[in-house]
């Protein structure tokens, strides 16, 4: 099978590693790719657009397109390749409005009975600093619209909720999420769906903000855990109060979701709750969560495609998965490109997946944000954990930045050295 993949970050670099697995694949293409998915993919140029995607994939003649990030989902990408009888993997866009529009996405959970924290979704500046005043503190601020995962400020004091709300009406078109500050563990369930069944992968953690005990601003992701402990009651409360419902609301509303679904929950005293829908794989929780992967990733894709999903075809190694993302001087603002990267030699328990790369005269260069996703195995979470570490430290980036309390929420001892 000549298979396409969309998209250039970490989380396509594993999609890459876990698709180059499968027997039936034939050749492997990627746009716009990046150097580490480069040792498994043809990398191929074109403009990121549905109807350019689209003709890329009618040219190379693929039989099945893989899209990894948000961007070409809420753009249509789907609808785009459908019309014209293409083979694709992900949502529609009417689906993936579920992560394109958080005021809808929270809408469509206050109509379909799935738990989420009390919120309200204003377009209009003064009113959002009206409804400001009727949340106590913390309050937490969203942009409804796409941010890469950093369109949310965790308010302590009502000068932040002022911050926050101005930065989100600077742009045209704003509208503001404003929600309660849910307390509890906060964990990533994907699951694959074909739009009437969903088989949920193992449970990850992210680690969103920018340095060690949750503290300064929000990043697309510092680290992952995986697999969090969920006791099988929550395991259960999940796929009953979140994914059935949320499957069968979308059919419902005319927008059966095929794909992947990322979940992001907060375990609460009341329950799990969630904290928002993505419609793709989560970055960095898919560095974390394929390597595990154990069965054929294109089985399963085809499975969902034709409507045949079963638990089944879903299988994971046992053991555990963790990753440190090694990240550019700057981020989450303005990121210091251009360092040279060195990367080690790598132990079969060991992954070192490209976020933000380039080659530059035959030399590895940061080119991102987030510029490395370093992952490793282990008999469980500690092991896992110690053993990314002993990877970063082997690996020359001049002033990376990275978290070293990666898995601190549930009790992994970080034994991480001081570079």
């Amino acid at each position: 099978m000549k298979v396409l993949l969309i998209g250039s970050g970490g989380r396509e670099h594993a999609l890459a590693e876990a698709l180059s697995r499968s027997p039936s694949l034939s050749a492997l293409l990627a746009t716009p790719g990046n150097p580490g998915i480069a040792q498994f993919a043809r990398i191929v140029e074109a403009v990121q657009s549905p109807s350019a995607l689209a003709d890329l994939a009618q040219r190379e003649q693929v039989d099945l397109t893989v899209v990894g990030p948000e961007v070409p989902l809420v753009a249509g990408v789907v609808d785009e390749f459908e019309a014209r009888g293409l083979r694709i993997f992900g949502p529609t866009r009417k689906a993936a409005r579920i992560e394109g529009d958080k005021a809808w996405s929270k809408a469509f959970m206050s109509r379909h009975g799935i738990p989420t924290a009390r919120h309200e979704s204003l377009t209009d500046l003064t009113a959002a600093r009206d409804a400001a005043e009727r949340f106590p503190l913390p309050l937490v601020v969203k942009d409804a619209g796409l941010r890469a995962g950093k369109g949310v400020t965790i308010c302590h004091a009502r000068d932040e909720v002022e911050t926050a709300l101005l930065d989100i009406f600077s742009q045209p078109d704003a509208c503001a999420v404003l929600e309660e500050f849910m307390v509890g563990q906060e964990v990533t369930v994907l699951a694959f769906t074909d739009g009437t069944r969903a088989v949920a992968m193992p449970t990850a953690q992210d680690h969103k903000t920018i340095f060690e005990n949750d503290t300064g601003p929000m990043t697309g992701g510092m680290g992952v855990i995986c697999p969090f402990p969920l006791t099988h009651e929550q395991h259960a409360r999940i796929e009953r109060e979140i994914l059935g419902p949320t499957l069968a609301g979308l059919r419902r509303e005319g927008a059966p979701f095929v794909g992947v679904l990322y979940a992001g929950l907060m375990l609460t005293a009341e329950g799990p709750k969630v904290v928002e829908f993505n419609c793709r794989f989560g970055d960095p929780e898919a560095e974390a969560v394929l390597p595990l992967l154990r069965s054929d990733l294109l089985k399963i894709i085809e499975a969902c495609l034709n409507g045949r999903l079963t638990p089944e075809l879903v299988q994971f190694d046992d053991g555990a998965s963790a990753v440190v993302v090694m990240a550019a001087p700057g981020y989450p603002g303005e990121a210091h490109k251009g360092a040279v990267v060195e990367l080690p030699a790598l132990q079969a328990s060991e992954r070192i997946f490209h976020a933000g790369t380039a080659l530059q005269n035959g030399q590895l260069v940061a080119a991102g944000g987030r510029v490395l996703a370093v992952q490793a195995r282990g008999d469980d979470l500690d092991e896992a954990v110690e053993r990314a570490y002993a990877v970063v430290e082997r690996v020359r980036f001049p002033g990376a930045q990275l978290r070293r309390d990666i898995g601190f929420r549930v009790g992994v001892a970080v034994r991480a050295k001081t570079r």
